[in-house]
């Protein structure tokens, strides 16, 4: 019966056995490093594929090319560039502490340059290599046939040192990554041979031997708790900074070099990303970056202006620049065949296992090898002790096979001692060869004893082991390239060395063009034509510092945050830059309140926000100081329906004072208003109504003597002592500081507080400015709905109420 062309099956079925199998094969057989020769499979098979071909340390060396398709041909049937980036990889010194592969020619650079074409460049194994596949052809590991079955290849190398540890890996599979760092060979060896002494060891015990990674490019590697969390969980975290000095130069100034980078940043990149903080400006003090590296070493200069503080500038390189970066140890490897998040004690645990073994198997076959020889040679010896008999038997016979024939029935030889006797050469029938016999029979039999030995004694076989990694040790061991530090050194910015001090004009319109200007800029325009849309307004003008901050708020809840010296600099005459430009909003979304601060240290301030339906909340300032400030952040949840209105810096012993659009009005001290975190909805403020809002929020001192003036819809002023409204608690209705007409009643647009010899500005959508002398308004009281100053009717409605002095 034949099978059916087509099967009727689940696509869920069909995608998910199919992934699996994909997923187990990059798992097990593409990604990620074997626990016991630290190699993944194309890494093995390169370097297997070298060493059958005899292309080894101590040839010549020989086209990657040649290789490449040596491999691919036989061992991993994918593609050439794969094949020649890992073996690149393998020969390239600032990614191994060991390379594995020599290679002459252009083989890339730490800039992150390509190699050359593999039909340039040649390559051999190394020297180290060779100890990977050492004794690899004593049956040492088993082989399995490769993809086509014309050949044999390994599971995993000898490895004679724990090359896992001491070339790290790093590796994406499914569902799986890896980081292990490299390690220096001369720790990691010590530390194997502690675990061979001491099996129940702990990471505080292997890390007086293991002190921690050991890169290549060297470098600082800061926090030993990282280290141990890493070897004691498989995962941890540390941080690798660069090996920097402050030189002196002439002229009073100093320039900062760089000798080391850290593991794995790419130095070009580094120098661009560094000479970018010159060019745009976001570091002043930076006169040149250079790079000058070449044959001697690596070398970064950052030459810096007259009187700039190096130490300043570095601090700031560490933080925005890859001069410092974090490490994360994710220590996967394949043991027993399944991925394994590996401990150093199981790493060192499981190179020993295999060790033990590869010893074993190798003595086993050496053994053999031996006692096969040892037969052979007491055959010999017996032979010549009957020489004139058995060359008489030989004679008489009528061939090769007759020969052997006649002298097993006689003297009672074996097939394969009679073979080696026939086939012997008449020269070697001399009394000197009878000593060489003698000799070659004491030397095999004192081999077999000590081979014997190593299999039937566990001490002994360690013992083996323990002399030829010290072995390995004394010829391959190199100096420890990077420091280790306990902890980790906080980097501290002082921006007024980073940033000049320089005072300008900050001004933010409630349609959100943002700017700073210089003075000069100012004082040319004496204040005037400031560049606006006709149908906007000035949020903020203020004198503020380059050093200080800028705090924006939305109607959404949310807020922005800038330092002032990343404000786009532009003439008083010139219109400012979008807000859109550097962060992004929503259509609907609108600046409400723009505040300028000189630092966020003062410990008793907070930024009080409220929302057009009473919701209040208070959030200590400290909390508004972001290190990303790449977008708006949250600094209230605003229910649907509802917007915020309002937001300021208020500190302790301030009362706040809320109006209603229906001239209701409550007072209560700031602690009403528990403190909250950023994104926190805040409490009830105010017991409002059934189409009532929120029409203005002021935040005054408790003992304020100051009036209040509150301006309506239809244009009325009206002036009021702030003491008509007592203090109380929150959520409740308060009093009312109009009256209440039948028809077409007041309602409250605006209240600004002031002091006799303030002046307020009323603006409305025609263009009109009214300006009012504070003292030539009577004090009324809250049953007052004031006095007429604009015509709503012909002047248009309000659009601003603001205090000019």
């Amino acid at each position: 019966m034949t099978a059916e062309k087509f099967q009727d099956l689940p696509l869920e079925e069909i995608v998910g056995d199919r992934f699996g199998r994909y997923s187990k094969y990059i798992i097990q057989d593409r990604a990620l490093p074997d626990a016991r020769d630290g190699l993944k499979p194309v890494q093995r098979r390169i370097l297997y594929a070298m060493f059958t071909e005899g292309n080894t340390f101590d040839k010549p060396f020989r086209k990657s090319a040649k290789t490449v398709g040596h491999v691919i041909g036989n061992f991993h049937p994918h593609g050439d560039t794969s094949v020649y980036e890992a073996m690149v990889r393998m020969s390239q010194d600032w990614k191994s502490r060991h390379a594995l592969i020599d290679m002459h020619g252009n083989n890339g650079s730490i800039d992150g340059d390509p190699a050359a074409a593999m039909r340039y460049t040649e390559a051999r194994l190394s020297g180290i290599a060779a100890e990977l596949l050492r004794d690899i052809q004593k049956q040492t590991v088993d082989l399995v046939p490769n993809f086509d079955d014309q050949d044999m290849e390994p599971t995993v190398l000898p490895a004679r040192f724990p090359n896992l540890l001491v070339s790290g890996s790093t590796g994406i599979s499914a569902g799986y990554a890896t980081d292990i760092p490299p390690h220096n060979l001369a720790e990691v060896l010590d530390g194997v041979l502690h675990r061979l002494d001491n099996p129940e060891s702990t990471v505080d015990e292997l890390m007086q031997f293991i002190k921690g990674p050991d890169f290549p490019t060297g470098s600082t590697i800061m926090g030993v708790d990282g280290i141990k969390k890493a070897y004691e969980t498989g995962r941890g975290k540390i941080i690798v900074r660069a090996k920097t000095a402050i030189e002196p130069l002439k002229g009073g100034k100093e320039q900062i070099v760089i000798t080391e980078i850290p593991y794995d940043v790419n130095k070009a990149n580094l120098v661009k990303k560094m000479d970018e903080q010159r060019s745009d400006k976001r570091l002043e003090g930076i006169a040149e970056v250079r790079d000058e590296s070449d044959r001697d070493g690596l070398r970064i200069v950052v030459e810096l202006k007259k009187d700039v503080n190096a130490q300043a500038v570095l601090q700031y390189l560490l933080k925005v620049t890859d001069l410092q970066v974090a490490y994360n140890f994710n220590m996967i490897a394949i043991h027993n065949r399944r991925p394994t998040m590996m401990t150093l004690p199981l790493m060192l645990d499981a190179y020993i296992e295999h060790q033990k073994e590869v010893v074993t198997r190798r003595s086993q076959y050496d053994l053999q090898r031996a006692k096969d020889r040892m037969h052979i040679v007491e055959g010999l010896v017996k032979a010549l002790s009957v020489l004139d008999q058995l060359i008489e038997t030989i004679r008489a016979s009528s061939d090769k096979r007759s020969a052997k024939d006649n002298i097993i029935d006689k003297f009672d030889f074996t097939e394969v001692q009679a073979e080696a006797i026939v086939s012997l050469q008449l020269y070697r029938l001399t009394n000197t060869d009878i000593t060489q016999l003698e000799e070659e029979q004491e030397g095999l039999q004192q081999l077999i004893d000590k081979l014997e030995g190593i299999l039937s004694s566990d001490r002994r076989l360690t013992n083996v082991l323990k002399a030829e990694l010290k072995d390995v040790r004394k010829r391959f061991a190199k100096e420890r390239a990077s420091i280790i530090q306990a902890e980790i050194d906080e980097i501290k910015l002082t921006m007024d060395v980073l940033i000049p001090s320089e005072e300008t004009i900050v001004t933010v319109t409630k349609d959100g063009y943002v700017k700073r200007t210089s003075p000069r800029s100012y004082n040319a325009s004496n204040g005037q034509d400031f560049a606006m849309k006709e149908s906007d307004y000035l949020l903020l003008e203020a004198n503020l510092n380059t050093q200080h901050h800028l705090l924006l708020f939305t109607s959404k809840g949310n807020f922005i945050y800038q330092p002032v010296y990343e404000l786009p600099d532009i003439r008083w005459k010139d219109l400012g830059q979008h807000i859109s430009s550097i962060i992004s909003l929503d259509k609907d979304e609108e600046i409400i309140q723009a505040i300028g601060l000189p630092n966020f240290d003062e410990k008793e301030a907070y930024v009080v926000t409220a929302t057009k339906l009473g919701q209040m909340k208070r959030t200590a300032l400290s909390e508004y100081k972001l290190a990303r400030y790449n977008k708006a952040a949250k600094t209230m949840n605003v229910k649907a329906g509802d917007d915020m209105i309002y937001a300021a810096v208020v500190v302790e012993g301030q009362d706040i004072v809320l109006f209603a659009n229906t001239s209701y009005a409550i007072r209560f001290p700031l602690s009403e208003i528990p403190p909250s975190g950023l994104r926190t909805g805040g409490v009830k403020a105010f017991a409002l109504k059934e189409d009532e809002y929120i029409a203005s929020v002021q935040a005054v001192d408790a003992q304020s003597d100051e009036d209040i003036v509150i301006v309506t819809n239809r244009g009325h002023v009206k002036r009021m002592a702030l003491t008509e409204i007592e203090v109380g608690l929150r959520a409740k209705r308060g009093v009312v500081t109009l009256k209440e007409l039948k028809a077409n009643p007041h309602r409250i647009f605006a209240t600004v507080i002031v002091r006799t010899g303030h002046t307020i500005e009323l603006c409305t959508t025609k263009g009109i400015k009214e300006t009012i002398s504070v003292m030539n308004l009577t004090r009324t009281d809250r049953y007052s709905n004031g006095s007429p100053k604009i015509d709503i009717a012909t002047d248009g409605e309000l659009v601003t109420v603001k205090r000019l002095s």
